[in-house]
């Protein structure tokens, strides 16, 4: 299995640094010992520096294939902060306005509330989720979006993305905008918003104002070199198993679900749509970067005032189901109360993940930036899957 790698260079003592390795690599063993996962890549970085990089475990179990630091991984939802931040930087440009009807851009997405008016669903609410929007994965077999043949963005759907958000805008709202909140496609609205704002398909925008400016060019909506990308695989009543042609996961905490549709397959789908919540695939070091970017300040992507802007909370008063103690900003979660989520983050903490088995977070109190990518749905995700919390614990354990 191959080793961790701590890094030296940081503001930690060298006894400090050994325990932390000494930490994750065991939490990681364990993990991948009992079968919950298959591999991991997971980055620790604290005040700018390096300070743990480890590839454990196999990219292709069956094959032989180790996991490597530059492996590929589907990305779900961790294509949201990529796609969140491109819209946030057409903010800063003057091409979009958080207050503006997304009908200044899409002018036949107009979705009822439920009391059959139409009300603006602005920017803002795509961002945090306080649209009104849904998924189909949290429907049963016959719900809405499935009757509308919705696309949650995993699956081979043979739609393009106007037709998918053509089809979201003909299913009645949840609640009316900004009442309340729901994890949702409204990225995958955003995302056809910013082509209309940008002049540019999504993966040439999400290059023009966000890989490519930080030189990342590992994550697009294909795999940069298919032969790094991970296998897919999902729990079993034996433990993780590679995943067939087409899943359907159930979802423990979303009762009377039909479950996640997820094609690993889709990833070499080259007529495959451009899904801004779900259909990126990358590097672990690729989310470090843009995640440190971030925390620093946003530059050269953001001002400071943007990137604080994402990490308010603009969800007041309103519930996070399946993330208790937490708030939404724009693009990800943050952390309101940290007995209820019962993890010892510091409050305000960003957090999201990935169906596909991936986890991040931002602890800017601790000077902390967090990516652990793994290649089990959904055991490597929060909510779903021990992973995550065993990561988050055992560095803080010396914080």
């Amino acid at each position: 299995m191959p080793q961790s790698k701590t890094l030296s260079q940081s503001a930690e003592p060298q006894a400090g640094l050994s325990s932390l390795s000494e930490r994750l690599d065991t939490a990681i063993d364990i993990a991948i010992a009992g079968n919950r996962i298959v591999g991991a890549v997971v980055l620790v970085s604290r005040n700018g520096q390096a300070v743990y990089a480890r590839a454990a475990g196999f990219a292709d179990r069956e094959a032989g294939k180790p996991m490597e630091i530059d492996t590929l991984f589907r990305l779900s939802s961790v294509s949201k902060i990529f796609v969140s931040v491109t819209a946030m930087v057409l903010v800063r440009k003057g091409k979009l306005s958080l207050d503006a009807p997304v009908t200044a851009w899409l002018p036949d997405f107009r979705p009822p509330s439920p009391d059959g008016e139409v009300q603006p669903i602005t920017i803002r609410h795509l961002l945090s989720h306080t649209a009104g929007l849904g998924y189909g994965f949290f429907e049963p077999a016959d719900g809405p979006y499935h009757r509308a043949g919705v696309s949650d963005g995993m699956d081979l759907s043979g739609l393009t993305l106007d037709d998918n958000v053509q089809r979201i805008g003909s299913v009645p709202l949840l609640f009316a905008p900004g009442t309340a909140w729901h994890y949702s496609l409204s990225t995958d609205v955003l995302g056809a918003v910013i082509e209309r704002a940008s002049g540019l398909p999504l993966p040439k925008a999400v290059r023009a104002f966000v890989t490519g400016p930080l030189g990342l060019t590992g994550t697009d909506f294909a795999a940069a070199d298919p032969g790094r990308l991970a296998v897919a695989y999902t729990g079993g009543p034996t433990g993780a198993r590679r995943m067939a042609d087409l899943e359907i996961i159930p979802l423990p905490f979303v009762e009377g679900s039909e479950g996640l549709r997820m094609a690993p397959g889709r990833a070499f789908d080259a007529n495959a749509f451009a899904s801004g919540g779900a259909g990126m695939i990358g590097p672990a070091g690729d989310l470090l970067a843009l995640l440190e970017t971030l925390r620093i300040g946003g530059d050269p992507l953001l001002s400071n005032g943007l990137v604080e802007e994402m990490a308010t909370d603009h969800t007041p008063g309103m519930e996070l189901g399946p993330w208790p103690g937490r708030a939404f900003g724009l693009g990800f979660t943050l952390l309101r109360d940290p007995a209820a989520a019962g993890l010892p983050e510091t409050a305000g903490t960003w957090r999201l993940g990935g169906a596909y088995g991936h986890s991040w977070f931002v602890d800017r109190a601790k000077g902390l930036s967090v990516v652990a990518f793994t290649n089990a749905g959904l055991e490597g995700q929060s909510p779903g899957g021990f992973f995550p919390d065993d990561i988050t614990r055992a560095i803080y354990s010396g914080v």
